[in-house]
């Protein structure tokens, strides 16, 4: 009787620890370079990385200045991490960062230093200022029912790469 419990206990320890292994390969943890902006995206680190990569790959860098406690960057990061679109293109054909500081590079900030703030830098290493929101005030920054405007942005830098360089 004890060797069939005892049995019967080291089985279902088994059977729980190899489930355990399967439900946590399912999950996937979140990229902690996302910050919750799509963890299906690969990011860089650093600007001095994004350029790196802008530069080697071809593909334009999209700087996203934003920050934790800043309601209006937590309301685009919500709809930005939620549209397909900009998901796929981000993933696809961008160099992607999003920053919680300044970059020592003031060409990030034609206009101060506010967030949320979208700058995208082209291949060359030109940040494009021409690249601008619907604000005239704050001209980098998006709001979420700016996404229209951010997706045809994104789809102006990825023309002019092709017609400028």
């Amino acid at each position: 009787m004890l060797h069939s419990a005892l049995a019967l206990c080291l089985l279902f320890i088994t059977v729980s620890s190899s489930l355990a292994l399967v439900i946590r390969k399912e999950k996937k943890p979140p990229q902690t370079l996302s910050r919750g902006w799509g963890d299906d995206i690969t990011w860089v680190q650093t600007y001095e990385e994004g350029l790196f990569h802008a530069q080697k790959s071809n593909k334009p860098l999209m700087v996203i200045h934003h920050l934790e406690d800043c309601q209006y960057s937590q309301a685009l990061k919500k709809v930005f991490a939620q549209n397909e679109e900009i998901q796929d293109m981000a993933q696809n054909n961008f160099i992607m960062l999003n920053l919680m500081h300044e970059t020592t590079d003031k060409n990030l900030s034609p206009d101060g230093q506010y967030v949320p703030r979208i700058m995208f830098v082209d291949p060359s290493l030109t940040v494009r200022a021409d690249i601008t929101g619907r604000y005239s005030n704050r001209l980098y920054t998006y709001e979420p029912q700016d996404l229209p405007i951010l997706i045809e942005n994104m789809k102006r830098a990825l023309r002019l790469i092709q017609s400028e360089l």
